[in-house]
């Protein structure tokens, strides 16, 4: 009897915490993109004049890498920009948000950790009517294969692993250290500069690689890469490399959160 009630209170909770989180997602969005001309398209735009500006700069010196190709740079290009983009604009959204709704928590009780996690969601809505479509496309012309586009789904639950991870992680050493934001702006050009988005891997001399490999967004872009420009079927290697760095950020950044929780109200 009492498992039973324990299971329908858990039950509870969890239906309460998926209300709340899609209340907060709408909010966010219909905030973001009220009275916007294009919605949530305008995600599209930022990637897409990258890719350009990259492609006229570099293109031609690094098309060798890819098969001399110009238009496979482009493709590959486009495929970092658009991972260090919601890596970027996830994290940076998610770490105010439990101090941008202290007044909230203040007169309501809710669980804290729905604020980051509806900003990495929100973005994931973003992502999945802009830019997946677009890469499911740009695969399904180059592996003629249904399973790669499938495959598509791997690498980018990594992506949202490791930025719900950091989400945590930051909006929690927000509430204690006011001016992470200028901080954490250096921290995610340093993630951008160290990751082989609009230059390949391969150029990337043997002694920096160890450093740069524990960046877990190199094996997000690699994998996504992989999946949509070789050709090939997905390497499982990859796949499971990026995905495991995902589970590690995430444990790491929700014990964190966990743990300093008790102290948020006291500060907020």
């Amino acid at each position: 009897m009492t498992i039973s009630v324990k299971d329908n209170l858990t039950k509870l909770q969890v239906q309460r915490y998926c209300e709340l989180l899609h209340v907060l997602v709408a909010r966010t969005l219909k905030v973001r993109y009220r009275g916007s001309f294009l919605g949530v398209y305008w995600s599209l735009l930022n990637p897409l004049i990258m890719t350009g500006l990259y492609t006229a700069i570099f293109g031609t010196t690094f098309a060798s890498y890819y098969n001399n190709s110009i238009l496979n740079y482009v493709l590959a290009a486009f495929t970092g920009l658009i991972v260090i983009n919601f890596f970027s604009a996830s994290t940076t959204q998610a770490l105010a948000s439990v101090v941008g709704n202290g007044a909230l928590l203040n007169k309501i009780r809710l669980p804290v950790s729905v604020f980051p996690v509806s900003m990495v969601a929100a973005n994931i809505f973003q992502f999945s009517v802009g830019a997946l479509p677009l890469l499911a496309l740009i695969t399904l012309f180059n592996s003629k294969s249904l399973i790669n586009v499938i495959a598509l789904v791997f690498p980018f639950l990594a992506l949202v692993l490791v930025c719900t991870g950091i989400g945590f992680l930051v909006s929690a050493l927000y509430v204690f250290f006011r001016d992470l934001p200028y901080f954490y702006e250096l921290i995610t050009f340093v993630i951008w500069i160290s990751s082989p988005v609009f230059y390949p891997a391969a150029i990337v001399p043997p002694q920096v690689k160890p450093f740069l490999s524990l960046n877990p967004l190199s094996p997000i872009i690699e994998s996504l890469r992989q999946i949509t420009l070789s050709g090939a079927a997905p390497d499982l290697g990859l796949i499971w490399g990026a995905l495991l760095g995902g589970i590690i950020i995430l444990s790491l950044g929700w014990t964190c959160f966990h743990l300093w929780r008790h102290q948020f109200m006291d500060l907020l």
